[in-house]
């Protein structure tokens, strides 16, 4: 079943965790969700927490969106907007649909490294400022409903404010996430 804009327009906490299985794709390249970040909009980490900005405009929209930013000027990364200004973050994918585009993008073949990590994973799927803004339930994007998979929880990373709440979600067992899960304590 593909998922449509009203699956989104939940809490970013409700939202995140079933993400995790979801087949996500953009123009037919890429794969199932194996990890994400949750980011709530009375979280200071989370780019709406400041308030709307010109960067950030995406956040502040309709639910169902896509939120796509540059990362220190060097990598794009691919959010998903839930509702109050919250998104997801797809940190990484195992690759399942059109390997040999995410490897020509990437320029290498080993699977596990093709979309582990936010930057890869925009690369890999040909993601940039070109898609933020862009509705979730059309064309480039088809987001299909989660298998069934057990889901780890931990502390998110790469960040240096609230790391430790523990609204980082991974499936168990992958060998596609971008690290290891650490859990929160």
């Amino acid at each position: 079943m593909r998922l449509r804009k009203d699956f989104f327009a939940r809490s970013v906490h409700d939202v995140a965790p079933e993400l995790v299985g979801a087949t996500l794709l953009v123009d037919g390249v890429g794969g199932r969700i194996v990890e994400v970040e949750a980011y709530d909009h009375e979280d200071p980490a989370a780019h709406s927490y400041r308030g709307k900005t010109e960067r950030n405009a995406s956040m502040f929209g309709p639910p169902g969106r896509a939120y796509v930013y540059r990362s220190y000027g060097i990598h794009w990364c691919l959010n998903l907007v839930c509702e109050d200004a919250s998104a997801v973050l797809i940190r990484a994918l195992e690759p399942t649909h059109r390997l040999d585009v995410m490897a020509s993008r990437r320029g290498i073949a080993e699977p596990r490294l093709l979309a582990a990590g936010p930057g890869r994973l925009a690369q890999a799927l040909g993601i940039t400022g070109e898609q933020d803004g862009l509705p979730l339930d059309r064309a480039p994007f088809e987001i299909y409903a989660r298998e069934d998979v057990d889901v780890e929880v931990g502390r998110r990373v790469g960040i240096t404010k609230a790391a430790e709440r523990p609204w980082r979600y991974g499936e168990v067992g992958s060998k596609f996430l971008s690290r290891p899960i650490r859990p929160s304590y």
